[in-house]
């Protein structure tokens, strides 16, 4: 899948990083669309038939999602491959970042949308490794992690902790295609899938809600039948 910082001041400035306006942002709220990007950013240049084919959807619906994503810049024709009958596609950006922190108020349902699909993407890449999990060599088995802690922060301790993860990742060799040509003998490509999820608590209920409620309830409670 691509590389995506879905919260805002993401870690990859320095690469070749594109940042969602509105436009873009609407253009990615499918999961189709997401999930073509990040497969053209994971394994290169393809076509719309062998992305089909990955995706499980028919070419038809690759090549017509794959326009829209040309159209708003996300992707290219890879003219030095194919040929007339062939159309080769690649992406144009190899991370994409949300950093706008007010596009979300004025685009919320194009927000949703596209942070569903990433979640979406990120399940469903979970999901085809466990699938290979039990036949793995036992040192690569080994080296798998699931887990979740549950802490109690301010804002600001969240925001430092995000900041804290990122640099520990920022510390080793990134997948591409530079990195991988000079990495060592048993290097493999590995996912870190970071979430960080504020779990507010529900307001507690006023002495007066709870009081209509009860009122409420005891009222359905007696009515004959």
């Amino acid at each position: 899948m691509a590389d995506i910082s879905a919260g805002p001041d993401g870690p990859h400035a320095d690469m070749n990083a594109v940042v969602l306006d509105a436009k873009g942002l609407r253009a990615l709220a499918h999961p189709v669309r997401v999930q073509l990007v990040g497969l053209l950013r994971k394994y290169g240049p393809s076509t719309a038939t062998r992305l089909a084919e990955r995706l499980g959807v028919n070419s038809g619906t690759a090549s017509y999602h794959l326009r829209q994503l040309g159209a708003a810049g996300f992707v290219e024709e890879d003219t030095g491959r194919g040929n007339a009958r062939e159309r080769w596609w690649r992406s144009v950006h190899q991370v994409t970042e949300l950093k706008d922190r007010d596009l979300a108020d004025r685009e919320p349902e194009a927000t949703l949308a596209y942070l569903q699909s990433v979640a979406a993407a990120y399940t469903l890449r979970t999901q085809r490794m466990l699938n290979e999990l039990l036949t793995m060599p036992r040192e690569w088995r080994d080296t798998f992690d699931m887990s979740d802690a549950a802490l109690r922060l301010t804002p600001g301790e969240a925001l430092a902790l995000r900041e804290e993860l990122r640099a520990v990742v920022a510390r080793y060799r990134r997948d591409t295609p530079e990195e991988a040509a000079t990495a060592p003998e048993g290097a493999e490509r590995v996912a870190v899938i970071t979430h960080l999820l504020p779990e507010l608590d529900a307001p507690a209920p006023t002495a007066t809600a709870t009081a209509a409620g009860s009122g409420s309830r005891e009222a359905t409670e007696t009515e004959p039948s």
